[in-house]
């Protein structure tokens, strides 16, 4: 699948991904394509890397040097972003910040020594080619042999392909933001809650959501996809072959442009071993959510002679991926019916109808309440942070609001989808256990301990119906960019003030999410914060240069939700050589 500079180079490249081994570090050949995307549901003309999409796995080895020539046959510009890798700024792949980009018939070399191993990928940073395509994945194996034993590899790359193309997608969102929702309330539901809850509770509760400008099936933003694993559909059925008894070591990477995935493999334990390419302690589960551009490698063991079905919705439950595991071609499990569709109620947005307990706001601070005008509460009103005013939503009203997700960025207020309320609670299938951030702890930390020498907070703003998305109510546009020192410890703190997930990605760089565990954080890449909620991370900051800081939402990041990082005052020998995870 790589194009090497020799037949021979080829030819024994081949052979390698055949047997599924990795292949030795050295020169790539990748060309950036017009290719067609066939999905069984739909067919249109994409962009791919060598001819395909997703493009080739990428191997490599820990300690190695990699030289990767990248020829854009496009008639457009383009550029590969090496999503999670840390490597010199120069080579990072984002136009305007690191390089101006890839022109039409050009061709970019990169060279990048590797400083890591795990599960990694790699997209194009232009325009909305990555929804339209352009990504592929990367493994890197480790120096040192792993804390962990498997028989069998084999990456599980997930997508939303949508028949409209990304630029028509982000027109449509602009011109109506519920473009895409096609699970909105109609006139029965109507009824049948005013039957159920009362017919002012009903009416009540539909002006609220009118006020803020949403509606309660506002969880995805974009419906109409296909889910694909490994380029496939869920009735083209990508399969990983196994024998009974053999450990399966599956590398989950999330590609898509919008959608958080919950999965499962119905029968099958998982026992999740890294998190966005670093080892954790082994954690079993049977079900988790991966967020948009996160990876989770997990382990799991089938001793029957029996296929399974992998199992990948999309939380609005609009959609599934399908895959198998089995022991032979051809071999099918059960496919599970979606679960229900969930609804967004007013405690997973920061508040609570009237008529609930009030004994819970017993020593509530509500000065700590992110994006609330304090003033507009005492009046009997609330602000939203887009500057949305909801009436009667004053102290009275907000009685049995959970204000836990609006602290510190500790244990439930730190997981990815743990706001109170029905809406975006998840629950595995079952009974069984649901990973959380909180269940993550490093199996080693990257750095020695030691306080952040400063705090940096980053509210996560934006507006739904008009389809705009910034950082302190600024678009990326017209922001300073974020200026750090190198050799600091900063402690950023995200407040999401919007109702949307936001999954945040900062380049070069480790994210080392406080979960409550100290010194034994999880080190990742990208962190999820939930609508209403407060995240923290803390970054050593080792990476000299310029780099991006944004939401992995592809739209929410094109309409603003991003930032530059500028890393200053290095001496001239960091300046050119990443730092190695570790501090090393």
């Amino acid at each position: 699948m790589f194009g090497y500079r020799t037949a021979a180079a080829a030819v024994a490249l081949a052979t390698l991904v055949a047997l599924d081994l990795p292949a030795t570090a050295a020169t790539y050949d990748l060309t950036v394509d017009r290719v067609t995307i066939e999905t069984g549901d739909f067919t249109r003309t994409g962009i791919g890397y060598n001819g395909a999409t997703p493009g080739p796995v990428l191997r490599f080895e820990e300690g190695e040097e990699v030289t990767i020539n990248v020829t854009n046959n496009l008639d457009e510009s383009t550029s590969i972003h090496w999503h999670g890798l840390i490597l010199p700024y120069e080579q990072d792949g984002v136009p305007g910040i690191s390089y101006p980009g890839i022109a039409p018939g050009e061709t970019f070399t990169y060279r990048f020594p590797i400083r890591q191993s795990g599960t990694y990928w790699f997209h194009s940073h232009s325009g909305f080619q990555e929804p339209d395509g352009a990504y592929g994945s990367i493994v890197i194996e480790p120096e040192a042999r792993e804390p962990f034993r498997y028989d069998r590899d084999y990456v599980v790359q997930l997508t939303d392909a949508h028949p409209h193309s990304g630029a028509r997608i982000f027109r449509n969102l602009k011109a109506s933001a519920d473009y895409y929702n096609r699970q909105q309330q109609t006139l029965l539901d109507f009824f049948r809650d005013a039957r159920r809850d009362g017919l002012g509770a009903t009416i009540a509760d539909r002006r609220a959501w009118g006020e803020m400008r949403m509606m309660p099936t506002d969880i995805e933003d974009v419906q109409g996809f296909t889910p694909l694993i490994n380029g496939r559909s869920p009735a083209q059925n990508w399969t990983g072959l196994f024998a009974p008894g053999e450990r399966v070591r599956l590398r989950f990477i999330n590609s898509s442009a919008m959608t958080y995935f919950d999965i499962r493999i119905p029968g099958l334990e998982m026992t999740v071993v890294q998190a966005d390419g670093n080892n954790v302690q082994p954690v079993k589960v049977d079900e988790f959510r991966l967020a948009v551009a996160e990876t989770y490698d997990v382990i799991v063991r089938p001793m029957d002679d029996a296929a399974y079905s992998i199992i990948a919705e999309s939380v609005g439950r609009t959609a599934m991926a399908r895959g198998t595991l089995a022991p032979r071609e051809g071999m099918t499990a059960e496919i599970p019916e979606l679960r229900p569709a969930p609804l967004l109620t007013m405690a997973d947005m920061g508040m609570a109808h009237e008529g609930m307990d009030h004994g819970s706001m017993a020593g509530m601070d509500h000065g700590a309440m992110p994006g609330m005008d304090q003033r507009a509460m005492a009046g009997g009103a609330h602000v939203m942070p887009d500057g949305t005013v909801m009436e009667g939503m004053g102290d009275a009203a907000m009685a049995g609001m959970d204000h836990s997700a609006h602290g510190a960025g500790t244990g439930q207020a730190a997981d990815p989808s743990y706001a109170p309320g029905s809406g975006l609670v998840p629950s595995a299938a079952n009974g069984g256990k649901f990973l959380t951030y909180a269940d993550l702890k490093a199996q080693a930390p990257l750095y020695p301990p030691r306080p952040a020498t400063r705090e940096i907070e980053l509210r996560l703003t934006g507006n739904m119906e008009r389809y705009i998305w910034s950082i302190d109510d600024v678009k990326f546009a017209d922001a300073e960019p974020i200026r750090l020192r190198y050799g600091e410890r900063v402690r950023f703190r995200f407040i999401n003030e919007t109702m949307m997930k936001h999954p945040m990605h900062l380049h070069g760089m480790w994210s080392i999410l406080d979960t409550g565990s100290g010194e034994w954080n999880p080190a990742k890449h990208t962190i999820s914060v939930a609508p209403g909620s407060t995240a923290t991370m803390e970054v050593e900051v080792d990476a000299p240069g310029a780099w991006a800081f944004h939401c992995h939402l592809a739209f929410h990041m094109d309409a603003g939700m991003m930032r530059k990082v500028v890393v200053e005052g290095a001496p001239a020998e960091a300046a050119s050589l990443p730092t190695a995870p570790g501090g090393a």
